[in-house]
């Protein structure tokens, strides 16, 4: 696996929508407190502006309610100042700090790829994506980026353990489930075939003691203080 080694006991945490900070959502302050408060990871959509720039939304859309606009119809220049681009996260945090990006659009992939490989964190870039074909591609694309399955156990038709056999074939390297959805088998079922588990939507204190307790890989969650509590619980034993 490309990814370096991690102490299990010692997750990564996530700042899902990064982790509701007193700052504008996917701002480059926002993303900055979020790794001050704690978070070891960073979470966020990726969409490409009408020029071709990656940059870091939860929404398709930007604007007001009445004039909201597509963000691959606009170029950088025209979105909102408060909108980041992947170019300048990258320059603000270090290179070890996890990004899990979920693509939206597949033309992003290739730029995304380009800024990760100008800033030497392609390693650091986990690439979340439901469909498993988009996934073979961005693996074609890149060997070293860490590919990750994003689904829920309704979805998984074939059974989890056809999945994660078929997952590893493909070189994937991480299950991403809803909280809800994590057992201690699907755990030891996934890592059975060397996959890392990776849980979001960890909101509550007590859901984020469930990840912790099951030694999940990451833990996303929208409190980076609920977070770095959690961690805190589980390396004191308490």
């Amino acid at each position: 696996m490309p990814v370096d080694d991690q102490n299990p006991y010692d997750p990564i945490l996530f700042a899902q929508r990064d982790g509701r900070v007193p700052a504008p959502h996917n701002s480059l302050e926002a993303f900055e407190i979020a790794l001050k408060m704690g978070a070891t990871g960073l979470e966020s959509n990726v969409w490409c502006t009408a020029d071709g720039v990656p940059v870091l939304h939860h929404d398709r859309r930007v604007g007001s309610l009445i004039r909201r606009r597509p963000i691959d119809s606009l170029a950088r220049e025209r979105l909102p100042d408060t909108v980041s681009s992947l170019e300048d996260l990258c320059r603000r945090i270090d290179t070890g700090v996890a990004l899990s990006l979920n693509i939206r659009e597949s033309t992003a992939v290739q730029a995304v790829l380009e800024v990760a490989r100008r800033h030497g964190i392609v390693r650091s870039l986990w690439l979340c994506h439901t469909d498993r074909s988009v996934l073979a591609d961005i693996r074609e694309a890149d060997r070293d980026v860490t590919l990750v399955h994003s689904t829920r156990v309704e979805r998984i038709d074939e059974g989890p353990e056809r999945m994660a056999a078929d997952l590893s074939g493909m070189a994937v390297h991480a299950v991403k489930l809803p909280e809800q959805d994590w057992t201690a088998g699907l755990v030891a079922l996934f890592r059975r075939f060397g996959l890392r588990c990776l849980g979001y939507d960890a909101q509550h204190p007590r859901q984020v003691d469930r990840l912790m307790a099951l030694r999940l890989d990451g833990v996303y969650g929208g409190h980076v203080d609920r977070l770095a509590d959690g961690l805190a619980r589980r390396r004191s034993g308490s």
